[in-house]
């Protein structure tokens, strides 16, 4: 049994350790409480920073005006740049074998979709996405440099001159003023060709349609091969998706059968997720402006010219009317912005190495996802960011994958040819030489300038020359210039 002394002394000795042990709990609360003010201070700051990006997002782009939401834009956005990504493949080994390095070649394009796009984000605040055009680095590789035996280096000044002539087309409203005199058939028609030109550009990346031989030229493909078994499925994927309004079908469709092909063995998997970019030194300001002054030359600058104008314009009207940008005569407003960004992202490819660049066919998957501002096109950019660091991942996504989204978008983009005048020859003579002749010849150039000849053509014998405006004139003396001059061989 304790003595009293140390009974006496131990009851204070409690009361004390008591007395802390409250201390302490009071502390551990108000520390608590003080943590989970500091906690709701900091997501009251993080949510009045999101709100406040979403009311600028809105008032800069005009997002409730252009009836759409981020969220709708960053889906068109990614489909956009998951349709047009094979670019980052194919645009460099295209250009290699014009004798352009390859490396640089793929850094040159990922920028050059960096530069334009967020130029036509930011400046036009148009849903379009920017890039090199693939029927140009055709022309330029094959043509200019292997048939006419021209440098790479003398076809990017072409590029060069045509960027600068471009911009001080758009400068002093030149450009606008010929788009202006285009007559709504053809704007239409324009729609409706690029819709079959991407049809058939799907169905042969595909395998869907094969190249035949001569008296057949185009066969059907394997269509048992897996290959194109995965491609048909990809097809039907988006039209069940659509066709039950699920939101991104197209950018799903995609992506699930990326997947499915890597999983299948149906093609490679990417050997790896990140790499740095190649250096672009080989190609920057590597352009030769001293072929310009060889007449034989002019042919060379003069078909760049015409191909880039029509397929600048032929893309911004064709989309635009899908979009629903077109008002009431088939004009797109504003289109000096849009315009200006794709001649300065010209300009700007021809110095950092790479060919004419301009808007791209394949935005229509991005306007049909329902894209309608600028948000679209730098979420676009932004993924092209990011292919920089990820190009093994993103060039290994397969035609399988994209092609159906080109086929379903080109069926899609046929919609218009019910507003061409089919009881009026002297409209649908020139609508079907347009839509003909880019889907047949596989040159969107070739159905466009078609059509520039055929319509006067047509206005003059049916006895109704007023309706021929004088820009259409101008156009129609540079499309026989570009018949005329064109190396067909």
């Amino acid at each position: 049994m304790l003595p009293v002394s140390s009974v006496v002394i131990a009851l204070p000795g409690g009361a004390h350790e008591s007395q802390n042990n409250n201390r302490t709990a009071r502390g551990e609360h108000k520390s608590n409480k003080s943590e989970k003010l500091t906690r709701r201070r900091e997501c009251t700051i993080l949510n009045s920073r999101e709100d406040a990006l979403k009311r600028w997002l809105e008032q800069f782009f005009g997002l409730s005006g252009h009836q759409t939401t981020i969220r709708r834009e960053v889906v068109a956005g990614l489909t956009t740049f998951f349709t047009m990504s094979y670019i980052v493949a194919v645009n460099p080994a295209i250009l290699n074998a014009a004798g352009m390095p390859l490396g640089a070649s793929l850094t040159a394009t990922i920028l050059t979709c960096i530069f334009g796009t967020l130029l036509m984000a930011l400046y036009a605040n148009r849903p379009f996405a920017i890039g090199p055009y693939m029927g140009e680095n055709a022309f330029i590789a094959f043509t200019v440099v292997h048939v006419l035996g021209y440098t790479w280096q003398s076809a990017l000044g072409a590029v060069f001159v045509a960027g600068v002539l471009f911009t001080l087309m758009t400068l002093f409203r030149l450009r606008q003023w010929m788009v202006d005199a285009i007559p709504a058939t053809l704007r239409y028609s324009y729609a409706v060709g690029i819709g079959l030109f991407l049809t058939f550009i799907g169905l042969n990346q595909t395998g869907i349609v094969t190249i035949g031989a001569p008296g057949a030229p185009v066969r059907p493909g394997h269509l048992t091969s897996p290959a194109i078994l995965l491609a048909i499925f990809g097809f039907l994927l988006i039209t069940v998706l659509t066709m039950r309004r699920f939101p991104a079908a197209i950018l799903i469709s995609i992506l699930v059968t990326a997947v499915l092909s890597f999983v299948l063995h149906v093609s490679p998997a990417p050997t790896a997720w990140i790499s740095l970019p190649p250096s672009l030194q080989p190609v920057l300001f590597q352009f030769d402006l001293h072929s310009l002054l060889s007449w034989g030359f002019f042919p060379v600058v003069l078909t760049i010219l015409i191909m880039a104008f029509v397929d600048t314009m032929g893309t911004l009207i064709g989309v635009s009317a899908r979009a629903g940008f077109l008002d009431q005569d088939g004009n797109l407003p504003q289109i000096e912005r849009p315009m200006m960004a794709d001649a300065l992202a010209t300009t700007f490819a021809a110095i950092v190495g790479t060919t004419t660049s301009g808007a791209y066919i394949e935005s229509a998957t991005g306007v049909e996802a329902g894209g309608r501002t600028g948000l679209t096109s730098v979420v676009t950019a932004l993924c092209f960011v990011g292919t920089l660091f990820f190009a093994p991942f993103i060039s290994a996504i397969p035609p399988q994958a994209y092609g159906p989204a080109l086929i379903f978008v080109g069926l899609l983009m046929l919609t218009p040819i019910t507003r061409i005048p089919f009881d009026d020859l002297s409209e649908l003579v020139p609508a079907f030489g347009v839509i003909s002749l880019m889907a047949f010849t596989y040159n969107v150039g070739i159905g466009m300038t078609a059509g520039f000849v055929l319509y006067p053509f047509c206005k003059v014998v049916s006895g109704r020359l007023g309706e021929v405006r004088p820009a259409l004139w101008a156009l129609t003396a540079l499309s026989l210039l570009f018949f005329v001059f064109y190396p067909y061989s």
